[in-house]
């Protein structure tokens, strides 16, 4: 049986419930995931790479794309048939205008939602689309997932490795401000993320997910290993287990 929905709808009618049960409006703002690229820059060789990683305790995933950093592609839709999903990528639309991208080479994460019936702890491919690159990229199992695709979120954040020394960083929170790297250090098992704090930024109240790339270079930590990152600053105080 194939299962097919648009990606975070449920999740985003979750934080929407929960917005109106705290007696909360949510102000106005993209209710699609914000991302954050890292700041460097890659190679030609590595425009068409494609790679991803499972978030939020199995509930989610994120596609790892080589591209403009001002023009993150968003997960377009979600379908599934067994262990197999796929995703279709699109650009971000530009308010029915053509939106001005820079020209910079960096990753970029697209976050989405596993389907029901996908079972996290088990091996996953994702096939994907995204204009003229199609790839398959081989997730695998993660025997600790508890989360259950479908299910709802506890809004924790989550990280998971998409290439030697590179995560994905899932946090919670306005769309309207995602987190901003202020600094990365790491090296064996256990690394340390600190983000810049703006008590005066205005923010929308809505609960989005939002990606970030964190990447500390090869060789630089040991990703082959349980790995501790810490979190300071842009209230996201605390600790994450890199999966």
């Amino acid at each position: 049986m194939t299962l097919a929905l648009r990606p975070l709808a449920s999740v985003i009618g979750l934080v929407a419930a929960a917005l109106l049960v705290a007696g909360c409006t949510a102000g106005p703002g993209a209710q699609t995931p914000t991302s954050s690229p890292a700041p460097s820059a890659g190679g030609v060789d590595d425009q068409n790479d494609v790679e991803g990683t499972l978030l939020d305790d199995g509930r989610m995933f994120a596609v790892v794309t080589w591209g403009s950093s001002t023009c993150v592609p968003q997960v377009d839709t979600v379908e599934a048939q067994g262990q197999t999903v796929t995703v279709t990528l699109v650009d971000p639309d530009g308010d029915g205008t053509e939106k001005a991208c820079t020209a910079d080479l960096a990753p970029r994460a697209s976050i989405g939602a596993l389907p029901e019936g996908v079972d996290p702890t088990a091996d996953i491919t994702l096939n994907v689309s995204y204009g003229d690159i199609t790839d398959d990229v081989d997730l695998d199992a993660d025997p600790a997932a508890t989360g259950t695709p479908g299910t709802s979120t506890e809004y924790l954040p989550s990280a998971g490795w998409f290439d030697d020394g590179g995560l994905v960083l899932l946090t919670w929170g306005s769309s309207s401000c995602p987190p901003v790297v202020d600094s990365l250090e790491g090296s064996g098992n256990a690394g340390t993320a600190t983000f810049a704090t703006d008590a005066d930024q205005a923010c929308t109240m809505d609960m989005a997910p939002r990606a970030t790339i964190l990447s500390f270079g090869e060789d630089t930590v040991d990703d082959d290993a349980p790995f501790t990152l810490t979190l300071v600053g842009g209230a996201l105080d605390g600790t994450v287990e890199v999966r």
